[in-house]
């Protein structure tokens, strides 16, 4: 006889799969459509049981992850920005722009040009300091609101 903690076993084994699946495949095309059939639960369940377990949505997790990956290209400084957007699997440049600058605080451009600038210091702590921030969003900088 299975019981409640069984079910909830399971759904975290799967819940696992889907993150692990965007971790591997942040770059190619995915949406919530094609990780819920992945392991056969519809979109809406997939991103209920996500967000619960992970405390984000699945596209949220796939979107930071491909945001993590783009600041490591724009920090080698050999790709442009649109290079880079397409590299980490966005599809619009747009999409990709705005995502960044909410998580990270300022445009892909911005964050280019300021890496290019910042030598000497070794790249794990670059790593570290620049790390986009998790559920929170970047902080605003205008703090003369009213």
């Amino acid at each position: 006889m299975t019981g409640p903690d069984d079910a909830r076993l399971r759904e975290l084994i799967v819940m696992r799969k889907v993150r692990d699946r965007i971790d591997r495949e942040y770059a190619r095309p995915l949406d919530v459509e094609a990780l819920a059939r992945g392991v056969h639960m519809s979109a809406g369940h997939l991103s209920r049981c996500f967000r619960e377990t992970y405390g984000e949505s699945p596209y949220s997790y796939l979107m930071t992850r491909r945001i993590e990956r783009a600041m490591a290209l724009l920090r080698r400084g050999d790709l442009t920005v649109t290079e880079v957007c397409f590299e980490v699997g966005c599809s619009s440049l747009g999409t990709f722009s705005t995502r960044f600058s909410e998580l990270v605080g300022v445009p892909p451009s911005v964050y280019r040009e300021r890496a290019a600038n910042v030598e000497g210091i070794p790249s794990f702590q670059a790593k570290q300091v620049t790390r986009p921030i998790r559920n929170q969003e970047a902080p605003r900088t205008d703090t003369h609101l009213t």
